[in-house]
């Protein structure tokens, strides 16, 4: 939604990392979706870029939150994600 509402405005860092997260989100989805040939290192790997670019889209958003609601709903969204992926890779050392 995000990426899609900065088209204009002087948005384009901000609309390319909402794309970019969504790339990456979508991405640790489907491998996370797959039982059959998981790797938890490799897991362990994408979920880690999946929260990083998570935490850095979050922050491009909330500098525009003020004035976008759709910015300040993304970077809750990339928030909860971050702490989402931080569980399950807890969860996944224990295992």
């Amino acid at each position: 939604m995000c990426a899609d509402a900065d088209a204009g405005d002087d948005m384009a860092t901000c609309a390319a990392m909402c794309a970019n997260m969504a790339d990456v989100a979508t991405t640790t989805m489907r491998m996370m979706m797959r039982p059959m040939g998981y790797e938890p290192g490799v897991m362990r790997a994408i979920m880690t870029a999946c929260m990083t670019m998570g935490e850095a889209c979050a922050a491009e958003c909330r500098m525009h939150a003020e004035m976008h609601e759709h910015c300040r709903i993304c970077a809750m969204a990339c928030e909860a994600m971050v702490e989402t992926c931080r569980t399950a890779m807890a969860s996944m050392s224990m295992a």
